[in-house]
């Protein structure tokens, strides 16, 4: 007889898209934290761009975008439960004079880390692109993130799986002019469980729903095994918190060979 693997509880939000609303975000967070601390989650992702909203024009982006190093930001973590998960949150990240499509991981009301999305899409120009690939942990669960686009290419799920990774980190923001968004409904999680299979990783994605003039979303929000498949996954036309007990390993499950 085996001893079942060890398992660290992940949480995932599908959530309402807020548009230059911090305040709004901030407050759907912060219960959202709540709700997964009391589901014994020990980590929590949320979309892409969630804070500020996904906003690709430069004025807006610049205007919203927030110094994770100021003070300004330090009185938003304080805002948020103390008992609150390590989150992964995504957000529009200003460093000096640049811009960045960012996932700040947040633990204590503090930012320990952050992953700046390398692979940018041309609407995506007011944005540098990042150029790091960090590995996180918690409770011996490790780690790392894929933002959105990233997903499409196998070194970006490579260079998580290389540092002794076991998941991916998904916060994505698929909310698209609804032609794309019909094409694509049920293509996001093939593309991701691709990844899994050429790195022997889990993934978990965390995604947008609802509709904004000529765009929708529907997610997903799912889990996938390294074999590719859904393991759990959330309705795509509501807003929700998608909980899963996702195994610790020393790294990634080897993909068998062809």
């Amino acid at each position: 007889m085996t001893d079942s693997p060890r398992t660290v509880r992940i949480a995932a939000a599908q959530t309402p898209v807020f548009w230059e609303d911090v305040p709004g975000a901030l407050a759907w967070l912060a219960e959202t934290a709540g709700q997964a601390r009391a589901a014994g989650a020990r980590l929590l992702c949320f979309p892409e761009g969630f804070l500020q909203g996904y906003l690709t024009d430069g004025e807006a982006a610049r205007r919203q975008a927030l110094d994770l190093s100021s003070a300004r930001f330090a009185d938003l973590m304080g805002q948020l439960p103390e008992d609150a998960p390590t989150m992964v949150v995504g957000l529009i990240e200003q460093a000096g004079a640049d811009l960045y499509n960012t996932a700040a991981v947040i633990r204590d009301r503090a930012v320990i880390g952050r992953y700046r999305k390398r692979r940018l899409l041309r609407s995506e120009a007011c944005f540098r692109p990042g150029d790091e690939a960090p590995v996180f942990e918690v409770e011996g669960l490790r780690f790392g993130i894929n933002i959105c686009f990233d997903s499409n290419f196998p070194e970006a799920a490579a260079s998580v799986a290389a540092q002794g990774a076991s998941l991916l980190v998904c916060p994505a923001n698929n909310m698209l002019p609804r032609p794309a968004a019909l094409e694509w409904k049920d293509r996001h999680n093939a593309v991701r469980g691709e990844r899994c299979r050429e790195t022997g990783l889990w993934a978990v994605s965390a995604d947008v729903t609802g509709a904004r003039e000529d765009r929708i979303a529907w997610g997903p929000t799912a889990v996938l095994t390294p074999d590719g498949e859904v393991a759990a996954h959330l309705p795509l036309d509501a807003p929700g918190l998608l909980v899963f007990d996702a195994p610790v390993g020393d790294g990634p499950r080897r993909p068998a060979a062809p």
